[in-house]
């Protein structure tokens, strides 16, 4: 059956490459609803994006939802895996600013709030789409690639030029114990020879040693609690994957593979699986709501 929060809370931060303020807070969602964010501007206007990949207007430096011309809500990745991984399927985010809250970089933030407001069991089936044949995306040496699986599980491969990545990898079958305690604190990374790139294009303006793991240039780590897993950087991007494939509509049955993956190349090889239609079957809830939900 499906799922929302039991009570609306909210949470305070910054944009990771905003650096303003932002709050985002979170209400329970109606049966059938999805994953929503309402963003309400500074005179007041309120525009609706549905968190679906047909929104999905930029996957640069994270995944952005635009609707329209006007609205755009960026860094999108951690709330939705940690929706996805605790499998909450209704939820309005009503947010105010332009970037979901970075908090520590990872998705543990979001897991800790929703476990404290609880969670509801709502009277309708859950939706699927579940993979029936692989496709595949690539992307220079990069690929991903999705297949018939029974359950959602995860094989994310990254191969960095750095002796303290090197090629790691994060296997496994996806629930919510798995994502809460394997993979929901693993933080996002970058470089300290990226970043004067970064500022130029506007990009990173909140990125700190508080929310976000930064390699120097002598291949270690600026923060000085280190690790909080020896393969912490695979882990992350674990994460990402997630929540780039909760953008699916439904929750997905099957594996997800990459190499040397990233934001653009999770939104290619979804819309790989939702642009052919003998690629995936809708299972449980009401088929005509889920091909609305798709878009």
């Amino acid at each position: 059956m499906q799922s929302t929060i039991a009570r609306a809370f909210t949470l305070h931060g910054i944009g990771v490459h905003s650096g303003t303020p932002v709050s985002l807070t979170f209400h329970p969602g109606a049966p059938d609803s999805g994953i929503v964010f309402t963003q309400v501007h500074p005179d007041g206007s309120v525009v609706t994006i549905p968190a679906i990949s047909a929104n999905v207007g930029s996957t640069d430096f994270c995944t952005v939802l635009c609707q329209g011309e006007t609205a755009a809500v960026g860094t999108v990745e951690h709330v939705m895996a940690a929706l996805s991984g605790l499998e909450i399927d209704n939820v309005e985010l009503e947010i105010m600013g332009s970037e979901v809250p970075i908090l520590d970089g990872s998705a543990a933030a979001f897991i800790d709030a929703i476990d404290g407001a609880g969670r509801t069991i709502q009277n309708a089936p859950r939706r699927f789409l579940r993979v029936l044949k692989t496709v595949r995306a690539e992307r220079g040496g990069s690929w991903a690639e999705l297949t018939p699986h029974d359950g959602r599980r995860f094989e994310i491969d990254i191969d960095f030029d750095c002796t303290l990545i090197g090629r790691q990898s994060w296997h496994g079958d996806l629930d919510a114990e798995t994502f809460r305690h394997e993979l929901a604190r693993a933080r996002t990374f970058g470089f300290m020879r990226d970043v004067e790139r970064l500022w130029a294009s506007g990009h990173a303006l909140g990125s700190s040693l508080e929310n976000s793991l930064v390699i120097s240039d002598d291949d270690t780590v600026i923060n000085g609690d280190g690790l909080r897993f020896a393969d912490e950087f695979a882990r992350h991007k674990t994460v990402d994957a997630i929540g780039d494939l909760a953008l699916a509509g439904g929750h997905l049955l099957g594996c997800y593979r990459s190499y040397r993956g990233g934001h653009r190349l999770n939104g290619m090889a979804l819309q790989a699986l939702l642009s052919d239609p003998t690629a995936y079957a809708v299972v449980g809830g009401d088929e005509a709501d889920a091909i609305a939900v798709l878009g």
